[in-house]
């Protein structure tokens, strides 16, 4: 059988290179990943050289996720791309928000619109978090000011009214950071309302 062992060979051929281009996609979303994680740490840390560092490395590692995986649609389209690009939005736009930036596009990024949608809702709750620890520093009015733009970024999310398959599930994404914003603002009116209560109490002992 000559001729099916021709076929055989070519087969194997094709996709011992869609194999190659999967694991080295594979491999350069996950290190994407994780530099995402480490930049948006350092980020909260107020290390804003290296968050900037880490980003540019997970840039560089989602491209060459993208070329090694382009000539492959099945496997480019499979998930783990999106999902990085998805930490890629999320670290670059928690990155811009924190440190009082305009949020970047999905063209400015070259992601795609689901990963990017997906990325705002989840910068939300890092932006909780941050929220969290100006409060305790005094910093209420940042705080109210953070509060707005987790309020923008939510209306935009939930005027996305197509369905899950388009999204990327943005819907229950969307869920989650509007609990969040709700207990963040339950967080905030209450510090506030402490906050005037020791103001009016310093000013009668002052009066007395």
């Amino acid at each position: 059988m000559p001729e099916l062992n021709g076929v055989s060979d070519e087969i194997r051929k094709r996709l011992d290179a869609k194999s190659e281009g999967r694991e080295k996609g594979l491999r350069g979303s996950r290190q994407a990943i994780r530099e995402c994680a480490n930049s948006i740490r350092a980020t909260h840390r107020g290390d804003f050289d290296l968050a900037q560092e880490l980003m540019s490395a997970a840039k560089a590692s989602l491209d060459g996720a993208r070329t090694a995986m382009k000539p492959f649609p099945d496997i480019y389209y499979a998930g783990f791309l999106q999902d990085a690009e998805k930490e890629y939005a999320e670290a670059r736009a928690t990155f811009a928000l924190i440190g009082g930036k305009e949020i970047p596009t999905p063209g400015d990024l070259e992601v795609g619109d689901a990963p990017y949608l997906n990325g705002l809702a989840e910068a939300i709750g890092e932006l909780r978090r941050h929220i969290l620890d100006i409060m305790r520093q005094g910093k209420l009015e940042r705080s109210e000011e953070l509060l707005g733009a987790m309020d923008d970024i939510y209306y935009v999310l939930v005027s996305m009214d197509y369905p899950d398959a388009m999204t990327g599930g943005l819907r229950r994404t969307t869920d989650v950071a509007r609990s969040i914003m709700e207990r963040t603002r339950g967080d905030l009116s209450l510090t506030l309302v402490q906050q005037n209560i020791a103001e009016t109490m310093a000013g009668e002992r002052k009066k007395g």
